[in-house]
């Protein structure tokens, strides 16, 4: 299945010496004349709209250090007016919490979406609709000082949907400073790690507390599992993957590392303490034992774990020191760093309730088979409905995703239908041209195309599977079309669906093919991905 349109944005500091100035950029467009780049300067309008915002909405669980990054640390605005900032419209919320948010997200869209980032972003989103799939849209935030801001809130005007909460726009976070993503398995179900660590309650590490608590931490487990297992089997006729939840209450590491190990998991859920730390933060699996990102990710990679859910404190938010914040620190953007293809962590604390509703939606739309991104704004949406707009807590999850996930955790129930040429009455007593890629130099291999498709890339479900550097894990398609002019050929194509591109060979040297769709003669010399990669020759037999 071809995977979405991806539109990817950095943002970073110009300069050290002009803190207020950034560079936004597009890095990844489905499109070559996407990559566009664009200067702004913060405003001082949007800085007191942020620090509105968290003087009304204050942190649930203000750490030791300071939350906000000094660049925003401004005196209080008793004063501000976010009608003021935007008026309202008929129909639009008029209560101060509500215009207070919605301020905050239509001009953190104003800054990002300036220019030609917007121009890159709407001519993405056309050709997004004209394949009728959603645009993905990801979010490089390179200045350690912006990750704290709700990104996830951002909306072009008032009164139209948050980007996060959009199906058709399927936002999450991500970073490019990452090591390759694995070769992932494919998968039909569900099965969930259920991992609850150290009750944030628990105090001072006093043994004679213990005890009560592992009890209600059992208790919690049990309900969680539960919440889990029928989300994914809500209707048994609909196509729903199963799922399968095993739990462990307060596990030392090496009880967590084994289980990992021997369960093939695909999810790994952790609800406990957690606390920021520059190797992505610690988790306190129980009070005489914690695990820091960098150790977790090692194993989660090594076990092909595509999901780690943290409803945990600070999950998705960097260590600082000295009132400094440290670059690619949280634990979310450490998990990504080593390879984890999609992590889910908390902004701030999420309460009980929150977190429950919030689970339940996400568990049945991944059991519903839905992409990672999709399933997170679905429940993000039902939250929404649940303690409506101006109540923080559908801000509350952040998504990071690996630049090369395309988001499936399971396979779509519908794919793995072998795709053929039309076989309608015109092919009648016609022969299809036979064709195959082969090495041009030894060891001499050969693919045949069969049922008029071939896939090429870096993952084991592809028919030509390439382990060369710069190679997608669906890195390009050779299919065959048919014409309705029985005179005519039947034509192949190349479509390139990869990040680095395929190089073809004409006469006038090598070209590089990105994101598009070419048409293939015969004795077309082909590179995927790296133009110093060993040739492929793509060969067409002559009909007899």
């Amino acid at each position: 299945m071809p995977d979405n349109p991806c539109l990817s944005l950095a943002i970073s500091r110009s300069t050290a010496a002009a803190p207020q100035h950034y560079a936004i950029w597009v890095w990844n467009a489905p499109y070559p004349g996407g990559f566009v780049h664009h200067d702004r300067l913060w405003p001082q309008q949007l800085s007191e709209i942020w620090q509105a915002w968290q003087n009304f909405f204050p942190s649930r669980s203000l750490p030791s250090v300071p939350h906000t990054p000094h660049m925003f640390d401004l005196p209080p605005l008793p004063d501000f007016n976010p009608e003021v900032t935007a008026p309202p419209a008929a129909g639009q919320p008029t209560s101060y919490s509500a215009r207070l948010m919605q301020s905050l997200g239509v001009s953190l869209w104003q800054w990002v979406f300036d220019g030609s980032i917007q121009s890159s972003f709407d001519q993405s989103q056309g050709i997004a609709r004209g394949q009728s799939r959603p645009l993905r849209l990801r979010l490089d935030i390179r200045d350690p000082d912006l990750i704290g801001l709700p990104w996830e809130i951002m909306q072009p005007q008032p009164g139209r949907q948050a980007v996060s909460l959009s199906q058709q726009l399927l936002f999450s976070r991500t970073t490019s400073d990452v090591d390759p993503l694995p070769i992932l398995r494919s998968e039909q179900s569900l099965r969930i790690l259920l991992v609850l660590g150290q009750d944030s309650d628990i105090g001072d590490y006093d043994p004679s507390v213990i005890p009560k608590a592992r009890l209600a931490l059992e208790q919690e487990a049990a309900t969680l599992s539960k919440v889990l297992e029928t989300a994914a089997d809500v209707d048994p006729f609909s196509g729903n993957a199963s799922c399968q939840v095993t739990t462990l209450v307060q596990p030392t590491p090496a009880e967590l590392i084994q289980e990992l190990e021997s369960g093939n998991y695909n999810v790994l859920f952790y609800s406990g303490h957690g606390a920021p730390a520059p190797d992505g933060g610690l988790l306190f699996l129980r009070p005489d034992a914690a695990i820091n990102g960098t150790e977790l990710a090692q194993v989660l990679v090594r076990c092909q774990v595509k999901l780690a859910v943290f409803n945990a404190c600070w999950g998705a938010q960097p260590d600082q020191r000295d009132q400094q914040t440290i670059p690619r620190s949280s634990l979310a953007e450490v998990l990504i760093h080593h390879g984890v293809p999609a992590v889910l962590a908390m902004r701030d604390t999420i309460t009980d309730q929150e977190a429950i509703n919030f689970i339940q939606a996400f568990a049945q739309a991944l059991a519903h088979r839905s992409p990672i991104d999709e399933a997170v704004a679905i429940a993000r949406q039902h939250l929404l409905m649940l303690f409506k707009f101006n109540h923080p807590a559908w801000t509350l999850p952040i998504l990071y995703m690996h630049p090369e996930f395309n988001g499936e955790l399971i396979r779509p129930f519908t794919e793995g239908v072998t795709e053929i040429p039309d076989q309608s009455a015109s092919w009648l007593g016609r022969q299809i041209p036979q064709a195959y890629l082969r090495s041009v130099v030894a060891p001499n291999q050969m693919w045949s195309l069969r049922g008029g498709m071939m896939r090429v890339g870096r993952g084991e479900g592809n028919d030509v599977v390439l382990q060369h550097i710069g190679v997608s894990r669906e890195h390009a398609e050779i299919f065959c079309r048919n014409s309705s002019d029985e005179a005519q050929e039947p034509i192949y194509l190349l479509r390139d669906r990869s990040r680095y591109g395929t190089w073809i060979l004409n006469g006038d040297g090598w070209r590089k093919v990105h994101h598009e769709e070419i048409a293939l003669q015969s004795r077309t010399q082909l590179k995927f991905g790296n133009p110093r990669s060993q040739a492929l020759e793509f060969v067409i037999e002559e009909s007899v």
